[in-house]
């Protein structure tokens, strides 16, 4: 079943508006608060049903989507439409950060980032090849994780020190134990196939604060998708991300010593709450030299990820001005100490 929103003023489609976080219609300016619409038309809830084919209530043409697709828009009429029966039961997301940034303001905002590319071609900086810019509600699984580890370990102090003529060096050995308990909350993944892994974990951190009760208002006028994996599934990918801050704590509980060798090292991390959350993403997609560079931008943050292409002559440039600086100072520190400059 597909749901959209009209607007009881002039009967125009409503669409979420990032700048005031209400529906908004654009044709006479109404704008309504979210937790003012009817239950029903907040949260519906429908049994799931995977077909791929639902009808436009706006036009009437056949709104044909992706498995995944959550939201998106009619390709006749431009209404922005929310298939709820795809947000049910185990599909329902727990929260939703709404977008704060609107497409004006990102495309603003990435025309900046283009601008600060020292090493990228002049033709990129200017921004204006801006091929698509889609506003994408990513699905994410956020995990509460706990991690206990047990290790054992031998460590040293080494201390050197004079008597008369002669210097001493003193090693002392110590059996060490660590019993911690650590705790790691709201750890993104996200759990979408189509999304560039990389990039989405470049995208962090988002503001969990601004986390919200799913309502289905939130997603009228962009795309938004369900998850592909599980929360078990993603399990392991979300214990990676944590392994190198547990590792790294760890090590600061050996601080003052002067070596460690680690006799064991047990640590074990277990899910103890996931909520599938859904988080705002711009998708950019640039033009520039007969090739297409895609681009992420935090829907909340304006923090823009991606691998811009880089200018061949700018980076000679760079690296001849740093050989050339190099060698300035070599001769200026030959001449200081009496040598001739050249």
């Amino acid at each position: 079943m597909i749901l959209h929103y009209k607007c009881p003023n002039c009967g125009s489609d409503m669409n979420f508006d990032a700048d005031s976080g209400s529906l908004s219609c654009q044709s006479c300016g109404r704008h309504d608060n979210i937790e003012n619409i009817p239950e029903d038309l907040r949260t519906a809830t429908f049994s799931e049903d995977e077909a791929k084919e639902y009808e436009c209530k706006n036009c009437g043409a056949a709104v044909i989507t992706a498995q995944e697709t959550t939201a998106t828009h009619c390709s006749f009429c431009g209404a922005g439409v929310v298939l709820v029966d795809r947000l049910s039961g185990h599909l329902a997301p727990a929260k939703v950060i709404p977008f704060t940034i609107s497409k004006e303001e990102a495309i603003r905002a990435f025309k900046k980032w283009c601008r600060k590319g020292l090493l990228t071609p002049k033709g990129f900086m200017t921004a204006d090849r801006i091929k698509s810019m889609t506003g994408i509600y990513v699905p994410f699984w956020l995990y509460d994780l706990n991690s206990k580890a047990n290790v054992t370990a031998t460590c040293a102090r080494v201390r050197t020190y004079s008597r008369g003529d002669y210097i001493y060096t003193e090693t002392k050995y110590y059996d060490a134990f660590r019993d911690i308990d650590l705790n790691y909350v709201k750890v993104p993944v996200d759990a979408s196939e189509k999304m560039n892994d990389e990039l989405m974990d470049k995208l962090e951190p988002y503001p969990y604060d601004q986390l919200k009760e799913f309502k289905t208002p939130y997603l009228a006028g962009y795309l938004a998708e369900k998850y592909n994996f599980t929360d078990e599934q993603l399990l392991p990918r979300a214990k990676d991300k944590i392994n190198e801050y547990i590792e790294s704590y760890i090590s600061s509980t050996f601080a003052g010593y002067h070596s460690v060798s680690y006799k064991r090292k047990q640590i074990n991390t277990r899910n103890m709450k996931s909520a599938y959350v859904l988080l705002p993403v711009w998708m950019v997609c640039y033009d520039y030299n007969r090739a297409e560079h895609i681009f992420a931008m935090n829907g909340q943050t304006g923090k823009v990820v991606g691998k811009p292409p880089l200018s061949s002559s700018k980076i000679a440039l760079w690296f001849g001005g740093i050989a050339a600086g190099t060698l300035f100072a070599l001769k200026c520190a030959s001449w200081a100490m009496g040598g001739g400059f050249w």
